[in-house]
């Protein structure tokens, strides 16, 4: 038996589906509403959440593999406390009840924001670190932090892996997350940022989650990460499958620094999530590569989907959730 968290994801979503695929037998959490999700009918929901300690131990037993999705994403100032709630101490409480029940093996989605994005002529890989030097998001320090809980637990003898995957690209719900640049190639958003980074497959992600779980693979952490491309490029990819105008107006730093602020200002009497911060403004322009060569260590035969053959394949999906 398997528990996922975070199943409503992007990344909670497809693995579920995929676990149901082959045939596995899956519980999922679920806080309010189950996600309509391919494969929902043949999964065991449980009604629970990670900050529920209670539930949490409840939805472990018979238990033995756990996959922990879910987390908050955001890079608003006002949620930092919402951030480090649900992060780190809902990994804790993950970590913990795995303990308890005696669970096999965790698997833990973390991200690379936790490695520190900011480093400049550097590639990134797996011996590094969030610090307040190489990182400029409370997200990113707390998933450090969330890190810090699983490597606490293998400490006590968890048998536990840690997956840090790029940016991801899948078709999950467009009005947030990363399938959100994909709504707004759609829109035809016309600015861009000199920045790049690293990009990945949702279908690859559960992959390598799925092989590191049913291997002896314990107490590593494995960047995934299918190229390191520009955003403009991206962007440019996404827009021409939606037969949209790519980008072409370049988003200066001071033009950068103007919008956050007035973003910010817009936001304080709307209520709303700025759509610019000083974080995202930051990691947009800045120039990142990371190493994907690790998880071929473990596995030689795994690997990557090409950027614009997952691109082509989502935007085709896109269209088809949306009737566009």
């Amino acid at each position: 038996m398997i528990l996922v968290t975070g199943a409503s994801g992007l990344v909670g979503s497809h693995l579920v589906t995929a676990l149901v695929n082959a045939g596995r037998n899956v519980k999922a959490l679920y806080r309010s509403t189950i996600p309509n999700i391919e494969g929902s009918a043949q999964v065991n929901w449980v009604k629970g959440d990670i900050l529920d300690i209670v539930s949490l131990e409840e939805a472990m037993e018979d238990v033995q593999q756990v996959y922990h999705c879910a987390a908050i994403v955001s890079f608003n100032p006002k949620k930092k406390e919402l951030l480090h709630i649900t992060n780190v101490e809902g990994t804790a409480n993950v970590v913990n009840a795995c303990i308890d029940a005696n669970i096999q093996k965790l698997v833990f989605v973390s991200s690379v924001a936790a490695l520190g994005r900011i480093r400049k002529d550097t590639m990134i890989n797996e011996t590094m670190n969030w610090s307040e030097e190489t990182s400029n998001s409370e997200y990113g320090k707390s998933k450090f932090f969330a890190e810090m809980e699983v490597w606490r637990g293998i400490g006590e003898g968890l048998d536990a892996v840690i997956v840090n995957p790029v940016i991801i690209l899948g078709a999950g719900d467009w009005k947030k997350g990363s399938s959100e640049l994909f709504k707004s190639a759609y829109d035809e958003f016309s600015w861009y940022t000199e920045g790049t980074s690293g990009f990945v497959d949702v279908a690859d992600v559960v992959k390598a989650m799925q092989l590191l779980m049913d291997s002896k693979v314990s107490g590593e952490r494995c960047i995934l990460c299918a190229e390191n491309l520009a955003y403009k490029d991206v962007f440019t990819q996404m827009a021409n499958n939606f037969g949209k105008k790519p980008p072409y107006k370049r988003v200066t730093p001071l033009l950068a620094s103007v919008v956050w602020r007035l973003e910010a200002l817009k936001g304080m009497f709307t209520g709303k999530d700025p759509l610019l911060t000083r974080e995202t403004a930051k990691t947009a322009a800045a120039k990142v590569r990371f190493d994907n060569s690790k998880i071929n260590k473990f596995f030689p035969e795994f690997t990557y989907t090409p950027v614009a053959d997952s691109i082509k394949r989502i935007c085709r999906e896109l269209k088809e959730i949306h009737n566009l």
